[in-house]
């Protein structure tokens, strides 16, 4: 069996366990997991007309009305990740699209900031079930390099939204208000509701669900906790989860209101999107030959060393916009490698916990994302200083985490080598 049939062989025993082909597989989990990122971007736009419409007197409390969402999204996905091992997962993911849905069309008819605030809480509770469940999807139908690679042809799917999405927001602004954002993002919801219903069938069987208990889910944790890879990667993957909260939440801010750029702010927002894309493609092509640490490992140690460049350049002034800009999309390129493949690994050592685990690593990874990254936005100062500064903060904790996570090895498991002499017999 050549390669390429090999692995199209690959592809069509793990899509078809919920009875997709490959191409509609890939498709159908990126826009069920895009239906998190519009809910967050397509807002961008629209922070000022919130602030002005709800009468918000400091600028940087605007930035809660994403915090919150990524608070919600993250602090509920444990209880999604026991739901959708016991019942499985298309119930949950149904669920939860239905409750993304009704939020939305809440958020639409609210004139108070408070209440504003708690539905975006809510609607994060709603996007965490369709999380938790399409990414256990993958891990039940593929692993290991596969699951990387298939997580990163999810992605370029994915980021498409965050180029368009605050081009629509803006578009619903200008012709429109706020108001209607949320209009258009419950239309969505329903959307997908259905296609969920119609093509998705089951990918976990009931002889493989564990039973919905309390010491379930504390066994879950106890399995994570204590193993050292997953428990590494989950503290590397929640310093990235505050990369990304860190800049969504004040983006708005740094295009906006230090280098002026207005009207512009979707375009500039489309073009680090693009970047992602591109990195995440590229991911999915080189990680079969390379390998999952090796492409991430070299990406983080990047990601810290352009952090700690644009920390000092920017404490000498205010660095030029091209300048700042060229760093930002890189630094979200690494980000996108690193937690593409940081999700791939911490998962592998999981199995049939894959539903808890996911929900565990995602639970603490961005709870803790949200609050660590929602602080450093709090910290804005009409400067990139305090952006510069967290993301170099990260960089190093991560490259940290990893060294523990792989027992002072980087770049390749500490027993990848004991595995390629088995291989071989015991042979040098």
């Amino acid at each position: 069996m050549s390669t390429t049939t090999a692995t199209e062989h690959i592809e069509n025993i793990g899509s078809s366990r919920i009875g997709l082909g490959f191409f509609e597989f890939v498709i159908t989990i990126a826009l069920m997991t895009a239906s998190v990122a519009v809910a967050i971007d397509i807002m961008l736009p629209a922070l000022p007309a919130i602030g002005h419409s709800l009468n918000v007197a400091n600028t940087n409390d605007t930035q809660l009305v994403i915090g919150v969402f990524f608070l919600g999204f993250g602090c509920s996905q444990i209880v999604f990740g026991s739901l959708s091992d016991t019942f499985g997962r298309r119930n949950i993911l149904l669920a939860g699209l239905a409750f993304f849905t009704l939020t939305m069309l809440g958020a639409a008819a609210t004139q108070s900031f408070e209440m504003l605030l708690l539905l975006r809480f809510v609607q994060g509770i709603g996007a965490a079930a369709v999380r938790i469940t399409t990414m256990a999807v993958v891990r039940d139908c593929f692993g290991g390099r596969e699951m990387a690679r298939v997580m990163s042809y999810v992605m370029i799917v994915f980021m498409i939204v965050p180029i368009v999405a605050p081009s629509l927001g803006q578009a619903v602004i200008y012709y429109a208000n706020w108001h209607w954002i949320f209009i258009l993002l419950g239309g969505i919801g329903a959307i997908l509701f259905v296609w969920a219903a119609m093509r998705l069938q089951e990918s976990l069987p009931k002889e493989e669900r564990l039973p919905l208990s309390v010491a379930s889910v504390v066994s879950g944790f106890r399995t994570v906790l204590t193993n050292r890879v997953t428990c590494g990667y989950m503290i590397g993957l929640t310093l990235f989860t505050a990369v990304i909260c860190a800049y969504i939440v004040t983006v708005q801010q740094i295009f906006g209101e230090v280098y002026g750029l207005g009207d512009w702010l979707p375009i500039a927002f489309a073009g680090t999107a693009g970047g992602i894309a591109v990195a995440n493609f590229a991911n999915g092509y080189f990680v079969r030959s390379f390998g999952m640490r090796r492409i991430s490992h070299v990406a983080m140690i990047l990601f810290t060393l352009l952090s700690g460049a644009g920390l000092l350049i920017s404490l000498g002034g205010k660095p030029d916009f091209l300048l700042a800009y060229l760093l930002f999309s890189v630094l979200l390129m690494m980000f996108a490698v690193i937690a593409t493949n940081f999700t791939a690994i911490s998962l592998e050592p999981m199995g049939h916990l894959a539903g808890t685990a996911t929900a565990i690593t995602g639970f603490v990874s961005t709870t803790g994302g949200a609050l660590i990254g929602g602080a450093v936005g709090q910290m804005f100062n009409g400067t990139v200083q305090p952006l510069f500064a967290g993301f170099t903060l990260f960089g190093v904790l991560t490259i940290l985490a990893v060294l523990w996570a792989e027992k002072g090895k980087l770049f390749t498991h500490p027993g990848d080598d004991t595995a390629k002499l088995e291989a071989g017999g015991g042979h040098m």
